[in-house]
């Protein structure tokens, strides 16, 4: 549970949400395939495992790390880069917090015909 006081009072975000909402930011990139379990175990029914939230040492911002599976043809870069915008603007706009880093781990390339 991720805990922020606000002029109005508290908010309690649960770690799941922000998971769910970086997962769909990253899914609406066209060069994301899928999202790899950050642990190598096979875990369909669960896209956020792909996901892993932790706060900064004076909890105020966030750090996160994606875990993709991306279509061969496009550069790794530009991908990552569209990715990292995504999340972004998304937990910035949903949430209102801020972000530290957000890394982005290619677990694989996948070819499409």
């Amino acid at each position: 549970m991720l805990h922020v006081k606000t002029s109005s009072g508290n908010v309690y975000y649960s770690e799941e949400l922000i998971k769910n909402i970086v997962t769909l930011a990253t899914m609406e990139c066209n060069a994301v395939v899928g999202l790899a379990n950050r642990n190598f175990r096979e875990d369909n029914n669960n896209l956020s495992s792909g996901v892993k939230i932790n706060l900064t040492e004076d909890k105020s911002k966030l750090n996160i790390h994606v875990f993709v599976i991306i279509k061969y043809g496009i550069k790794i870069s530009i991908i990552a880069n569209d990715i990292i915008h995504l999340i972004k603007d998304s937990i910035e706009r949903f949430l209102e917090l801020y972000i530290n880093s957000i890394v982005v781990n290619v677990r694989g390339i996948r070819y499409e015909n």
